[in-house]
C-alpha cells in the first residue's frame, strides 16, 4: 500500500511549477465535477465509465473558461482593437484538457480534486481524443500561433473547417501502413459551442448576369456554413480567444414538387451531398491534389469567414448586430487577414466580390483595401506542393471569382509591362493565369498580388523564395517580402509535456521564462555545474523510462532506457529522407554482424509518421523500415545493442510523450527543401541533440547554440545546386562506397524481404537512377557524423552539457517571438501584457457579465 501511495504522490508531484492548490478551489472543483457527472452526463458513480469521468472533468475545467471567454469578447467589443484573422485549412490542436488547466493556472486544484475523489488525472487525460484537423507542421504551427496570440493579448480569431474526420488513424499491418477514419467526434467534443444563429449561406455553381456595369451571381446551389466555437486560453492573462470552425449544412427548404413526385426520401438523402464539404480533411502534405471537393472546401471556408469578418467589422458597437459601419476606408486599420499558405487564397477574389458587387465600391479602391488587409505566408519550396487550379473547374464552380481573377491579372500584367516593357517572358512567368496544355490559376501568384506582405518561415527559406521561386515578384516589390522564422509554444512543448524539466528550470530561473523564453539563456551559466548536469540527465532518464513503459504497455515491445533514443518523427516524404536513416541502420547492423564484440553505443532508433494514402514511395519506405526492424530486432547476435521501432499513428499526444524522451533528433532533409520545420525546435527545447543538414530552421538553431552543440553534416544549398548543375550521378557514389553498396544490395536482393525478394527494387532503383534528394551524395557524411554522435554519447557529462546549451539557446524559437514579429511588422498591432480582470472581479461594469452576448 505504501508503494501505491508513493507512486500516486510522485505523479501528483509533477505539478509543482503550477503552484499549490488552494483548499477552497479543490472543494469547489469536487462539487463542480460531481454536479457535471450528475446533471450533464446523467450518471452516478455506480455506473459512470472512465470516459464519463473525463467529460465531467472537461466540463468542470471549461466552466473556468466561460467567464473569461465572455469577458474577453466584451473587452474587444468595448475597445474595438484591430482584429487578427488567421485563416487556415488545418489546425492540429491535439488534446485540450491539460493545456487549458495549465494556461488557466488550475492544474494543481484539478489534480488534487481528482486525487481526493479517487481518480487518476493522467488516466483521464489519456481518454481525450486528439483534435487531428491537420496533416503535420502547417496545422500544428497554426495551433501554436493561436496559443501565442491569446498569450500576447491580441484580438485574434482562428478560422477553419470542422472536419467530421481528421487526419486518418494509421495502423501497421504486416509492416504496411493502412488507414482508418479518425472519428474524433464519436463521443462529442466538450470544448466546442455550436452557433447555429450565425450560420452563413455559401454559393456554388450558377452563372453571371450583367446589369449595366454591375455583375450578379445567380442560379446558384446553396450550402450553409454553421460555426462551432472553441476557446483558446492565453497563459495567465485571462484572455480567451476564439477558434471558429465551419461545418457544412444543407439548406432547410425543400422543393415541394418532390412531395408530389414521391421523391421526398431522395431529397432528404441528397442533403448529405451538400454536407460532404466538411466531412474529411485531405490527407496530403507537401503534395497538391486538384480535386473539386478540395476547391469547394477552400472556398467554403473563406466565404463563410469573410462574411463573418465583415459582419463583425460593421457591428463594432458591442452587443449590436445592426450595421453601424458602412464605410470601408477603415477596413485595413481594423482587420488583418493572414493566409496560412495558399489554401485560403480565395479570400482575395472573395473579398473583392463582396466589396465590388455587394458594397458597390470602385474596383481600384476594392483592390487597394484587399491588398492592405491580406498577407500571405508561404510554407514550401517544393514545386509539386504549389496549388494550381484548372480554369475549367472555376468556370462552373466559381464563375464570378474567375472573372475577378482575370481582372486582377490584367491589372497585374499592366504593372509588369510598365516596369519591363517588351519582356514577354517575364510576363508569362509572373502571370496568375498559366497558359499551357491546361490553363491553370497559380494560387501563389494570386496570393502575392493580392497581399501587402509575403513571408517565408525561416531565414534560409525566405532567402530562397526571393532568389528562386518568387524572384520576379521580389524584383518588382521587394518591400513586400519578409521572413518570420517559425516557433513553438513553450506551454505545450515544455511545461505540459516535460513537467520535471520545467520544474528544474524554474528552480534556477523562476517562472517568467514561460512567456519570455529568451530567459532560458540564463541556463548557460550552469552548463559546467556538475550537480545541475546530473539533475538534467536524471530528468531525461526518467522520461526515457516512462516512454519505455508506455511503449511496452501499448505494443509489447521492450527497449533499453539506457540506450540512445534516436528519433525521427514527421510526415513520411522522400525529401525528409527517412531512407537515409534506414541506410544508417543497415550499415551499423552490418558492422555489428561482422564484429559482434566491437565497441558499440547501443541505440533504439524510432521513426514515426504518416504517409499520404496515395503516395506509393512513402508507403514503401514504411514497409522497408518495418522489415529492417523485423530482421534487426530478432537477431540474437545484435541483441539489445540495436533496436528498430516504428511509432504507429504519430500524432500530437504521442509527440508529447516521445519528444521529452529523445536523445537524438533527426532533421536530415536535403538542404533547400524543408521550409523551416518545428519538430526540430521541440526536440531542442526538451534537451535532445540534433543531427541535421543546413536546412530550414536548423541553420538558425546552429547560430543560436553554436556549431559545437549540434551535429551538422552534408551539402549546403549551394553545393546541392552545384552538384545538380554539373550532372549528379548517384551510381558513382554506390560504386565508390563499400558500406553503401552492401546496404543497397541487401535491400534490393531481398535480404529484408525473403518472402518477396523484388519488393524493394523500386526503392533502390529510384536511388541509383534518379535520387532527386541526393541521399547517396550525403550518405558518407551522414555515417561519419553518426559515428561522432555515438562517440559523444559515451561521455554522459559532455553530452548533457550540450543538451543544456541547446535548451538555453531555444528562446528564439518560441511562437511568442514569431507572433510578436507578425503583429508589429505585418499586422500593425502591438502585443499587450494587459491582464483582463478574472470573472470574479468586478471590472466596473453595470451589467452582469454572464448576461452579455458572447457569440460575436
Amino acid at each position: 500500500m505504501a508503494s501505491v501511495l508513493q507512486s500516486d504522490h510522485e505523479k501528483r508531484k509533477q505539478i509543482s511549477v503550477r503552484g499549490i492548490a488552494q483548499v477552497e478551489n479543490v472543494t469547489n472543483f469536487k462539487k463542480s465535477f460531481n454536479r457535471h457527472l450528475h446533471f450533464t452526463l446523467v450518471k452516478d458513480r455506480n455506473v459512470a465509465t472512465p470516459r464519463d469521468y473525463f467529460f465531467a472533468l472537461a466540463h468542470t475545467v471549461r466552466d473556468n473558461l466561460v467567464g473569461r471567454w465572455i469577458r474577453t469578447q466584451q473587452y474587444y467589443y468595448e475597445k474595438d482593437p484591430k482584429r487578427i484573422y488567421y485563416l487556415s485549412l488545418e489546425y492540429y490542436m491535439g488534446r485540450a484538457l491539460c493545456n487549458t488547466m495549465i494556461n488557466l493556472g488550475i492544474q494543481g486544484a484539478c489534480d488534487e480534486a481528482m486525487y481526493q475523489v479517487g481518480l487518476d488525472i493522467e488516466e483521464l487525460q489519456e481518454i481525450e481524443e486528439d483534435a487531428g484537423l491537420g496533416n503535420g507542421g502547417l496545422g500544428r504551427l497554426a495551433a501554436c500561433f493561436l496559443d501565442s496570440m491569446a498569450t500576447l493579448g491580441l484580438a485574434a480569431y482562428g478560422y477553419g473547417i470542422r472536419y467530421d474526420y481528421g487526419i486518418f488513424t494509421q495502423k501497421i499491418q504486416d509492416g504496411w501502413q493502412t488507414e482508418e477514419p479518425d472519428d474524433w467526434l464519436q463521443y462529442g467534443n466538450p470544448w466546442e459551442t455550436p452557433r447555429p444563429e450565425f450560420s452563413i449561406p455559401i454559393k456554388f455553381y450558377g452563372h453571371i448576369e450583367k446589369h449595366g456595369d454591375k455583375y450578379k451571381w445567380v442560379d446558384c446551389q446553396m450550402v450553409y456554413a454553421m460555426p462551432y466555437d472553441s476557446p483558446i486560453p492565453g497563459y495567465g492573462n485571462n484572455t480567451v480567444n476564439t477558434m471558429r470552425l465551419w461545418s457544412a449544412k444543407a439548406p432547410k427548404n425543400f422543393d415541394l414538387k418532390f412531395f408530389n413526385d414521391g421523391e421526398y426520401i431522395q431529397a432528404v438523402c441528397d442533403r448529405n451531398l451538400a454536407e460532404n464539404i466538411s466531412r474529411v480533411l485531405y490527407p496530403n502534405d507537401n503534395m497538391f491534389e486538384g480535386k473539386e471537393l478540395r476547391l469547394k472546401q477552400e472556398y467554403f471556408m473563406v466565404a463563410a469567414t469573410l462574411q463573418d469578418i465583415i459582419r463583425r467589422y460593421k457591428s463594432s458597437k458591442f452587443g449590436c448586430r445592426d450595421p453601424v459601419r458602412t464605410n470601408f476606408e477603415a477596413f485595413p486599420e481594423k482587420v488583418a487577414i493572414q493566409l496560412n499558405d495558399t489554401h485560403p487564397a480565395l479570400a482575395i477574389p472573395e473579398l473583392m466580390r463582396i466589396l465590388v458587387d455587394i458594397e458597390e465600391m470602385p474596383w481600384d479602391k476594392a483592390l487597394e483595401i484587399t491588398q492592405r488587409a491580406c498577407a500571405y505566408t508561404n510554407h514550401t519550396l517544393l514545386p509539386e506542393a504549389l496549388e494550381r487550379w484548372p480554369i475549367h473547374m472555376f468556370e462552373y464552380l466559381l464563375p464570378r471569382h474567375l472573372q475577378i481573377i482575370y481582372d486582377i491579372n490584367a491589372y497585374h500584367m499592366e504593372r509588369v509591362a510598365k516596369m519591363w516593357p517588351g519582356d514577354f517572358d517575364r510576363m508569362r512567368r509572373m502571370s496568375i493565369i498559366e497558359e499551357g496544355h491546361v490553363k491553370n490559376i497559380n494560387m501563389a501568384h494570386l496570393s502575392i498580388v493580392g497581399s501587402h506582405a509575403i513571408n517565408g518561415v525561416a531565414a534560409i527559406h525566405s532567402d530562397l523564395l526571393q532568389k528562386g521561386l518568387f524572384k520576379d515578384f521580389f524584383e518588382m516589390d521587394p518591400h513586400k517580402f519578409q521572413n518570420k522564422t517559425n516557433g513553438i509554444t513553450p506551454r505545450r512543448w515544455l511545461l505540459l509535456c516535460n513537467p520535471n524539466l520545467a520544474d528544474l528550470i524554474a528552480e534556477k530561473l523562476g517562472e517568467t521564462w514561460v512567456t519570455k523564453l529568451d530567459e532560458l539563456r540564463g541556463l548557460e551559466k550552469f552548463a559546467n555545474d556538475q550537480k545541475f548536469l546530473l539533475s538534467v540527465a536524471k530528468v531525461k532518464q526518467e522520461n526515457k523510462m516512462k516512454f519505455a513503459q508506455y511503449l511496452e504497455s501499448t505494443t509489447g515491445m521492450r527497449i533499453d532506457p539506457s540506450a540512445m533514443f534516436d528519433v525521427q518523427v514527421k510526415r513520411i516524404h522522400e525529401y525528409k529522407r527517412q531512407l537515409l536513416n534506414i541506410l544508417h541502420i543497415v550499415t551499423i547492423y552490418n558492422r555489428l554482424k561482422k564484429n559482434p564484440s566491437m565497441d558499440f553505443t547501443p541505440r533504439v532508433v524510432m521513426i514515426g509518421g504518416k504517409a499520404a494514402p496515395g503516395y506509393h514511395m512513402a508507403k514503401q519506405l514504411i514497409k522497408l523500415y518495418n522489415n529492417v526492424g523485423r530482421v534487426v530486432n530478432n537477431d540474437k547476435i545484435v541483441g539489445n545493442k540495436l533496436k528498430v521501432v516504428f511509432l504507429e499513428n504519430y500524432r500530437v499526444s504521442l509527440a508529447e510523450k516521445v519528444i521529452p524522451a529523445a536523445d537524438l533528433s533527426e532533421q536530415i532533409s536535403t538542404a533547400g527543401t524543408e521550409a523551416s520545420g518545428t519538430g526540430n525546435m521541440k526536440f531542442m527545447l526538451n534537451g535532445a541533440l540534433t543531427i541535421g543538414t543546413l536546412d530550414g530552421a536548423n541553420v538558425e538553431m546552429a547560430e543560436e547554440m553554436g556549431r559545437d552543440n549540434i551535429f551538422i553534416f552534408g551539402m549546403t544549398v549551394d553545393e546541392v545546386d552545384e552538384l545538380v548543375k554539373k550532372g549528379y550521378k548517384p551510381r558513382d557514389y554506390y560504386e565508390k562506397n563499400d558500406d553503401l553498396r552492401q546496404a543497397l544490395d541487401m535491400i534490393r536482393g531481398g535480404f529484408f524481404s525473403p518472402e518477396r525478394p523484388d519488393l524493394f527494387h523500386d526503392v533502390v532503383d529510384a536511388l541509383l537512377n534518379h535520387d532527386r534528394f541526393c541521399l547517396l551524395a550525403d550518405y558518407e557524411a551522414y555515417i561519419k557524423c553518426q559515428d561522432e554522435v555515438s562517440a559523444l554519447y559515451k561521455d554522459p557529462m559532455a553530452w548533457t552539457k550540450k543538451c543544456v546549451m541547446n535548451i538555453a539557446a531555444s528562446g528564439k524559437f518560441s511562437s511568442d517571438r514569431t507572433i510578436e514579429q507578425y503583429a508589429r511588422e505585418i499586422w500593425g498591432v502591438e502585443p499587450s501584457d494587459f491582464v483582463i480582470p478574472p470573472p470574479y472581479v468586478d471590472p466596473g461594469r453595470s451589467d452582469d457579465v454572464d448576461e452579455a452576448p458572447t457569440s460575436k
